[in-house]
């Protein structure tokens, strides 16, 4: 494996009975890239991302990470190397401050079981460094509110905090701006640009605008299988991929 590539897919595969969720896919991300995965709803994208961080066990294949082989590694012990998800679904806690939620996820990464809890309020080094996350991702001004109280978007943007506060080398990005209008979308994007400085992302987007702007490498699923990896330039005219899915999504 090169040593520029920090994700390493071989042959991976999920079946549920009969259905082929995933069929032998093949994918390397590089460090210091966005890499977009894309594809028409049904593909496995999302099945493919599960498998990658551990919540989904695959079949057959192999999954390198940063040199070392975590195929059957679990979901907290690829966090702990550096793998992290955000997921589709908003997971925070819903009555607990931004700045609590951050808090949370610094206590994780640092090895703590949420069920072992202790107030922000006592340890004045957490306070700091979840403040620090918070201003990362903008969300200083409603740092003392509630997640419920957020918009949806504002929500989507506190849960790339959780999983930037992991400390990845890698964030799996599953659809972060689904549900959200046009300038919560921006805000977002705007927001994957400024982590991408320090972190590699695999992101997977529908909306196309975003993944064009965004994306250094595009991989296209579709039943399972990538049927292409190249520039953003190269997708939008591969005649292949043009049929298989993007249509009259893309101009050419």
């Amino acid at each position: 494996m090169k040593n520029d590539v920090i994700l390493n897919v071989e042959d991976l595969s999920k079946s549920y009975g009969a259905l082929k969720v995933t069929n032998e896919v093949n994918l390397n991300v590089k460090s210091n890239q966005i890499h977009a995965l894309i594809g028409p709803n049904g593909a496995g994208k999302t099945s493919l991302i599960s498998q990658l961080s551990g919540h989904t066990s695959s079949d057959s294949g192999r999954v390198w990470f940063d040199g070392h082989d975590i195929t059957h590694m679990k979901p907290h012990a690829r966090v702990h190397v550096g793998l992290v998800r955000s997921f589709q679904i908003t997971r925070l806690f819903k009555s607990f401050t931004v700045l609590d939620n951050i808090a949370l996820a610094l206590q994780a990464k640092a090895g703590h079981n949420f069920s072992f809890w202790r107030p922000v309020s006592k340890d004045k080094q957490l306070i700091l460094n979840a403040h620090a996350v918070i201003e990362e991702i903008g969300l200083e001004k409603v740092a003392r509110s509630l997640a419920s109280d957020l918009s949806h978007g504002e929500q989507r943007i506190l849960e790339l905090g959780l999983a930037f506060a992991c400390a990845p080398k890698l964030l799996l990005l599953d659809e972060p701006m689904a549900g959200t209008g046009q300038e919560e979308s921006a805000r977002i994007v705007s927001l994957i640009q400024k982590i991408r400085k320090t972190v590699s992302i695999l992101l997977v987007e529908h909306d196309m605008d975003a993944v064009f702007s965004l994306a250094d490498v595009v991989s296209v699923l579709v039943n399972g299988q990538i049927i292409a990896s190249a520039s953003p330039d190269q997708i939008k005219t591969d005649p292949l991929v043009i049929q298989a899915y993007l249509g009259d999504e893309v101009s050419t």
